[in-house]
């Protein structure tokens, strides 16, 4: 979803180096000299308003999160919030996520988050679902081995094309939910934006969870 223009974005996010990478080609490789600590690198691919990846920053300190999001306003959106919380373990990626072969170096990254992406429904934009073949290509050489993927969606139409295309791919699926707020296996959740809007509707949480061999 599109969201409006923020008049402040660009001045934040020039006035926050320290937060925030827009020239992330720099980096490659070298993504834990932007933490106060080296721990294991968790992404996540569309960050939205930023409500999932500071939760998870705060609730696991021992690992490190990178957002990554298109959208400048959104970006600016994760930015003021981490400004305010100022956490050591979260840094921000201004980029495309189709492009994280130029962002990271391969087997730099332990765990990726796609958290209600665009589902792209029309058939001919299939290659544009962040769980076609293409980007999970993407995703297994920036992964280190036995790397994570996490999907979460509230489309039906999406969960289950991204199961087969996971699966036709050759990942291990090691979780799968038709009802995630209902299951009783779950023990953790942090919510998204549109999570806790779409939940709260009485609509159907699906995810699934997996491993690259």
């Amino acid at each position: 979803m599109r969201l409006r223009n923020k008049p402040w974005a660009k001045e934040l996010i020039a006035a926050h180096p320290a937060y925030i990478l827009v020239r992330p080609e720099t980096i490659k490789g070298h993504w834990q000299t932007r933490f106060e600590t080296e721990q294991p690198l968790r992404i996540e691919i569309g960050s939205g308003k930023g409500q999932f990846i500071v939760e998870m920053a705060k609730a696991l300190p021992q690992f490190n999160f990178i957002a990554v999001e298109v959208q400048e306003a959104a970006i600016a959106m994760i930015l003021k919030k981490q400004v305010a919380a100022q956490l050591p373990n979260l840094q921000l990626l201004y980029a495309n996520g189709a492009d994280l072969g130029d962002y990271f170096a391969p087997d730099e990254v332990a765990q990726i988050y796609l958290n209600f992406s665009d589902p792209w429904p029309k058939t001919r934009h299939e290659k544009r679902r962040l769980t076609y073949q293409s980007f999970l290509r993407q995703y297994q050489t920036i992964l280190q081995p036995q790397g994570k993927l996490a999907f979460k969606t509230d489309n039906l139409g999406l969960f289950e094309y991204s199961l087969v295309s996971l699966s036709q791919f050759g990942l291990i699926l090691d979780f799968v939910s038709l009802d995630l707020h209902h299951d009783p296996r779950v023990t953790f959740n942090i919510e998204t934006e549109y999570e806790t809007k779409f939940a709260t509707k009485g609509q159907p949480i699906y995810q699934l969870k997996a491993h690259f061999k």
